[in-house]
C-alpha cells in the first residue's frame, strides 16, 4: 500500500496502484466480515457494508478520504449503538461487533502503508472471531481463503515499487504459507490442548432445545433446529425409539408461569435403585448445549453424589437423577455409559421433596385445581399407588379423546388471563411438549400425587450414520414424572397421547422451501440424502480434527515409540522439534545471504582476494574501481591484477560466464598469490 497514487501501467482505463490494492482490500474485508452478518446486529451490518461501499467509491474515483471529526462522529454513533444493543462495549458479543465496525472504519482512513497493516491485522482477528460460532469444515474453508488473501495484500504492501500484480502475490503468499504449513500441523498435534476460552453464544428468539427453566405459552411458535445434539454408538442394537429418553433438568418449582429447578435439599439417604430388563451400553458424543446438564438415556444408574468422567468434564449425579456439570456444556464431550430402560427408584420420599412436589400457587388456575380435587375425590377410596395410576389413566384418556392437539404454532397465552393452564387445558387445547407436560403436573398435583417436569431428549434419527444413532436438537423434549410409595418415580408422556407418533422416531420439520420442495420433487429423499452426506463430512471432521484430544496426543506419542507418555514428553517432543525449525530457519536465512546468481558469487570471492591484498573493498564499487585502487596502493607491481579486474569487468554480460569464471579465478587467484609474494619481500 503505497502512500501516493502510483500510475498505472498498460492502458488508459488501468485504475493506479493504489486504487486497486485498495478496492482489493475492501473485498478482503468484506469477505472476511460476511460469516459474521448473521451474528451481527443489523445496524452492524448495513453501517459496516456502507463504509466499505462508500470507500471502495473514493477509491474508485480517487476522491479525498473524510476528515477526522466525521469519523469521529461515525465512531460516536457505533459505540452508542453497541451500548444499547448489547448494554455494554465489553465481552464477546459487544467486542465482535465494535471489531467489526473499528475495521470498517479504518478503511476510511487508509492512507499509507501503516494504515494497512492496522486493517490487516483486525482482519486476522475477525477470521479467529468466526470459529466462536461455527467450527464446519466449510467454514474453515472460506476462512482459510481469507486467511490467504489477507497474506496475499500483506505481501502486496511490502512491495513498494511498480505496479507487482496480484498474481504474484498470491503466489508469494501460497508458497510462504505452504513452508510453514508442516510446522503449523506439528504444534497443532503437540500443543496442550487447552479449554474453550468462551462459552457458546447467546440465542435469540425460541428454537427448540435445551434450557433450564420452562415458561408455559410465552412463545407463539418455536423453530425446529434440525442441528445434531447428540450422537450415540451402543455396543448392540441399540433400542426401540420409545426406550429412547434421554434425561437432563429436573424442573419442580412453579410459579403460575414458569417452571424452575428444586431448591430443596432433597436428602441423600436413597435406597438403591431395582434395575431389571436389558442394560445398555454405548458411547456417547455430545455437541456443546446450553445448559449443565448432560443428558444420559434412562435409566442410568448411580448414587446421590456419584460422579462421572465425561471427557474433561465430571458430571455429579442429584437424587432427581440428573447428572451436572459445574458450568453449561461449551464443547463436544465424549464418554461411555450405560442404562437400564426398565428401573424403580426415587424411594424414599422426605416430607420437604413432597412438599415442593405438591405445591401450586395460590389463586392461580382454578378450574385446573379444581378439576384435580374432583379426580381426587373420586377415587378417595383407592391407596396411594393406585390412586396415582388411577388419576395418570383419567388425565391420559382425556387427552386422547376431548379435541387436544400438538402444534409448535400454539399462539402465546396468557395475553387475555394469568391462568394459563386453565386457557391450555379447558379452551384451546393446542400446544407442544411443555404445555402437555405442564398441566399434566398441574394437574395431578392438584389430585394429590406428587409430580414433576423433565426435560431432554426423546427419539433419533430412524437410520444410523456411520454406525451412529443421531439425536437431533429437534428432538427436545418435557414430559413428566409421578410418584407412588412402592414403585418411586415413574415416566408419563401426555405428548405421547395427543401425537403417538412423536415418541415413535418421527422428526420435527418445518415445511420445505422453494429449493427443498423443488430438489424433494425431483427424487424423494434427495434432500435427506444431501444432509446425511454433509453431517457425515462434519462427523468425521470433529471427530478428526477438532476432537483431537490429549488421549490422541498420548496414543500418538506411543505409536512413535514412547513406553509411558506423559506431559512431560509431550513438552519435551514439541520443544525438540521447535529447536529442530529454529535450526533450519537459521540455516535457510544463512543460505539466503549467500550470493546465488554466478556474477554475485564472483564478486565475492574477488573482494576476498583483495582483502588478503590488503585493499578494503565496498560492495557500491565495481572491478575498475578496485583496479584503480589497487594500482593506486601497489603501483606497477599490481599491474597484472588490475588487468584481470578489467577482463572481469567486461565479461559480466557473457551468455558462458559460468563456464568463464572457473577459468578466470584460478587465473586472478595465482595472479594474487604472485603479487602477495612480491610485496613480502
Amino acid at each position: 500500500m503505497s502512500a501516493l497514487p502510483l500510475p498505472a501501467r498498460g492502458g488508459r482505463g488501468t485504475l493506479p496502484r493504489e486504487a486497486r490494492d485498495t478496492l482489493f482490500l475492501l473485498a478482503i474485508s468484506l469477505a472476511a466480515l460476511l460469516p459474521h452478518a448473521g451474528h451481527l446486529p443489523w445496524w452492524c451490518s448495513v453501517l459496516t457494508a456502507g463504509m466499505l461501499g462508500w470507500r471502495a467509491r473514493l477509491a474508485w474515483r480517487s476522491e479525498p478520504l473524510p476528515g477526522r471529526w466525521s469519523l469521529l462522529a461515525v465512531l460516536a454513533v457505533v459505540i452508542g449503538l453497541t451500548l444499547i444493543t448489547h448494554k455494554t462495549i465489553l465481552g464477546r458479543e459487544a467486542g465482535i461487533t465494535m471489531l467489526a465496525m473499528l475495521m470498517a472504519l479504518k478503511t476510511l482512513e487508509l492512507r499509507a502503508r501503516r494504515d494497512a497493516l492496522v486493517i490487516f491485522f483486525l482482519g486476522f482477528f475477525l477470521v479467529l472471531t468466526q470459529f466462536l460460532y461455527s467450527q464446519s469444515p466449510l467454514v474453515a474453508l472460506w476462512m482459510l481463503g481469507c486467511v490467504w488473501a489477507l497474506l496475499s495484500a500483506l505481501v502486496l504492501a511490502q512491495m513498494p515499487q511498480g505496479v507487482p500484480s496480484l498474481k504474484l502475490a498470491a503466489r508469494i503468499a501460497a508458497r510462504n504459507t505452504l513452508i510453514g504449513l508442516p510446522l503449523m500441523v506439528a504444534l497443532f498435534v503437540l500443543f496442550p490442548r487447552l479449554p474453550p476460552l468462551w462459552g457458546l453464544p447467546k440465542d435469540s428468539g425460541a428454537r427448540t432445545g435445551l434450557g433450564d427453566s420452562i415458561t408455559f405459552g410465552a412463545f407463539a411458535e418455536i423453530a425446529t433446529d434440525d442441528s445434531i445434539a447428540m450422537r450415540l454408538r451402543f455396543d448392540g442394537p441399540p433400542p426401540r425409539q420409545p426406550q429412547l429418553y434421554f434425561r437432563a433438568q429436573v424442573l419442580t418449582r412453579f410459579d403460575g408461569r414458569t417452571w424452575t429447578a428444586s431448591r430443596v435439599n432433597w436428602s441423600s439417604g436413597e435406597a438403591p435403585p431395582r434395575l431389571s430388563g436389558p442394560v445398555f451400553r454405548y458411547e456417547a458424543t455430545i455437541e456443546p448445549l446450553r445448559v449443565n446438564a448432560i443428558p444420559l438415556l434412562e435409566y442410568s444408574p448411580g448414587g446421590t453424589g456419584e460422579r462421572l468422567s465425561v471427557g474433561r468434564l465430571t458430571a455429579t449425579r442429584t437424587p432427581q437423577g440428573q447428572w451436572l456439570v459445574p458450568t453449561p456444556v461449551a464443547e463436544v464431550l465424549r464418554f461411555r455409559h450405560e442404562a437400564w430402560p426398565v428401573a424403580e427408584w426415587g424411594l424414599p420420599f422426605g416430607r420437604a421433596e413432597a412438599a415442593e412436589a405438591l405445591s401450586l400457587p395460590p389463586g392461580m388456575n382454578p378450574r385446573a385445581v379444581a378439576f384435580g380435587a374432583s379426580l381426587r375425590e373420586r377415587f378417595t377410596a383407592l391407596d396411594e399407588d393406585a390412586r396415582a395410576l388411577a388419576v395418570h389413566r383419567e388425565l391420559m384418556t382425556r387427552i386422547r379423546r376431548d379435541g387436544f392437539g400438538y402444534t409448535l404454532a400454539p399462539g402465546v397465552y396468557g395475553e387475555n388471563t394469568i391462568h394459563t393452564i386453565d386457557e391450555f387445558w379447558f379452551d384451546r387445547k393446542l400446544g407442544f411438549c411443555e404445555h402437555f407436560a405442564s398441566a399434566y403436573v398441574v394437574l395431578m398435583r392438584a389430585a394429590g400425587v406428587p409430580a414433576r417436569i423433565v426435560t431432554g431428549f426423546q427419539g433419533a434419527d430412524p437410520r444410523l450414520q456411520d454406525g451412529d444413532l443421531i439425536v437431533r436438537m429437534s428432538q427436545a423434549h418435557a414430559w413428566a414424572e409421578y410418584w407412588t410409595p412402592s414403585r418411586g418415580w415413574q415416566r408419563a408422556d401426555p405428548t405421547a397421547a395427543v401425537s403417538p407418533d412423536r415418541i415413535e422416531g418421527r422428526p420435527l420439520r418445518q415445511p420445505p422451501g422453494l429449493m427443498a420442495g423443488t430438489l424433494e420433487q425431483l427424487r424423494p429423499g434427495m434432500l435427506a440424502d444431501l444432509r446425511e452426506a454433509w453431517e457425515r463430512l462434519n462427523n468425521r471432521w470433529q471427530q478428526t480434527v477438532l476432537n483431537f484430544s490429549s488421549g490422541d496426543q498420548m496414543n500418538l506419542l506411543k505409536r512413535l515409540g514412547f513406553d509411558d507418555p506423559d506431559w512431560t514428553t509431550l513438552g519435551q517432543v514439541a520443544g525438540g522439534l521447535l529447536t529442530l525449525v529454529a535450526l533450519a530457519g537459521a540455516g535457510v536465512a544463512a543460505w539466503q545471504r549467500r550470493p546465488h546468481d554466478p556474477w554475485s558469487r564472483q564478486r565475492a570471492r574477488v573482494r576476498r582476494e583483495l582483502e588478503r591484498l590488503g585493499l578494503a573493498t565496498r560492495e557500491d564499487e565495481t572491478p575498475r574501481r578496485w583496479a584503480e585502487r589497487l594500482v593506486e596502493r601497489h603501483g606497477a607491481a599490481a599491474e597484472a591484477v588490475a588487468a584481470a579486474l578489467l577482463q572481469l569487468e567486461a565479461q559480466r554480460y557473457r551468455q558462458d560466464l559460468a563456464a568463464a569464471t572457473s577459468q578466470w579465478q584460478r587465473l586472478f587467484a595465482a595472479q594474487c598469490a604472485a603479487l602477495r609474494q612480491a610485496l613480502a619481500r
